[in-house]
C-alpha cells in the first residue's frame, strides 16, 4: 500500500498535466451540475429604442426559499445594469468589483469604458473565477446592459464559464426559469418592438416562469435602458392568497 501510494504521488507530482486535467474535469462537472439549478429568472430584451431587463425576487438554497425579496437586477454605476444568476456571494462580489475596476480604467484612460468594454472585463473576471484552482470556483452567469456616451444601448450575456455574447434580440442566461422564458419569447418577440411593448413582454415572461419554475417567484423588477438613462419601471410583489374553492359548512 505504501509503495502504491508513493507511486501515485510521484505520478501526480512529476506530471502536473494529469492533476490539471482531473481538476478541469471536476470543475466542468460542478459547472454542469449548477446549470438549471441556480433558482432564478433573469432576462433581457433588445428593443428598437432601448433595452428592457427584468428578474424575479426569490433566492433559494436547494429546495428552501432563503429570501423572498432578493434584488437580482441592479444598477452598478451611472450607465450599467447587471443581472445575475447562480451563487449569491459571487453575484454580490461582481457587483462591487466591476464598477470599481471600470472607474479605475476611466481614470487612467480619461474616457468612460463602453458597454462592450465592461462586458469583456466581466467575462475575464468570470473566466478567471472558473479556471483558477479553488475549493469552490465561481458559479454565476450575468446579463449586462447599458448605454454608451453616444446614446446607443447594448445588451451582453456572460455565461458562467466566461464566454460573452452580444444579444441582438433576447436572452435569459442560465437561470432555472430560462426554459419557460425562452419558450414564450420565441413565440412573442418581434424584431423592432418598442420599449413600451418590451416591458409588457418582460412582465408576461417573468409571470410565466414564476408559475412553473420552483426556483422563481415572489415578485418582479423591470428596468429600462434608453439614451435618457436607466429607469426602474415595475416593482411588484407576488402575495399568496388562500381561499376556499367552494362554500363549505363547518
Amino acid at each position: 500500500m505504501k509503495s502504491n501510494s508513493r507511486k501515485v504521488y510521484k505520478i501526480l507530482f512529476f506530471n502536473p498535466y494529469i492533476l490539471s486535467d482531473s481538476m478541469d474535469i471536476k470543475m466542468d462537472q460542478e459547472l454542469k451540475n449548477s446549470i438549471l439549478k441556480t433558482g432564478t429568472t433573469i432576462l433581457g430584451i433588445v428593443c428598437k429604442d432601448g433595452v428592457v431587463m427584468a428578474s424575479d425576487r426569490q433566492s433559494t438554497a436547494g429546495t428552501i426559499v432563503m429570501n423572498k425579496n432578493s434584488e437580482k437586477t441592479k444598477q452598478i454605476n451611472d450607465y450599467l445594469l447587471i443581472s445575475g444568476t447562480g451563487m449569491v456571494s459571487d453575484i454580490q462580489r461582481i457587483a462591487k468589483i466591476l464598477p470599481a475596476e471600470l472607474r479605475l480604467k476611466e481614470l487612467k484612460s480619461k474616457s468612460r469604458p463602453t458597454v462592450k468594454h465592461a462586458s469583456s472585463l466581466l467575462a475575464n473576471i468570470s473566466y478567471s473565477g472558473i479556471r483558477n484552482p479553488s475549493m469552490i470556483p465561481q458559479q454565476a452567469g450575468f446579463l449586462l446592459g447599458g448605454f454608451n456616451e453616444d446614446g446607443t444601448t447594448e445588451l451582453y450575456s456572460i455565461e458562467p464559464a466566461g464566454s460573452v455574447v452580444k444579444v441582438d434580440d433576447y436572452d435569459a442566461n442560465f437561470g432555472s426559469g430560462m426554459p419557460y422564458v425562452l419558450g414564450l419569447l420565441e413565440r412573442q418577440y418581434k424584431p423592432g418592438l418598442s420599449v413600451k411593448d418590451g416591458i409588457e413582454l418582460a412582465k408576461e415572461s417573468i409571470k410565466s416562469s414564476t408559475q412553473r419554475d420552483i426556483g422563481s417567484g415572489y415578485g418582479l423588477d423591470i428596468f429600462t435602458i434608453t439614451k435618457e438613462g436607466i429607469k426602474k419601471v415595475v416593482d411588484q410583489e407576488i402575495i399568496s392568497e388562500y381561499k376556499n374553492k367552494s362554500p363549505q359548512n363547518f
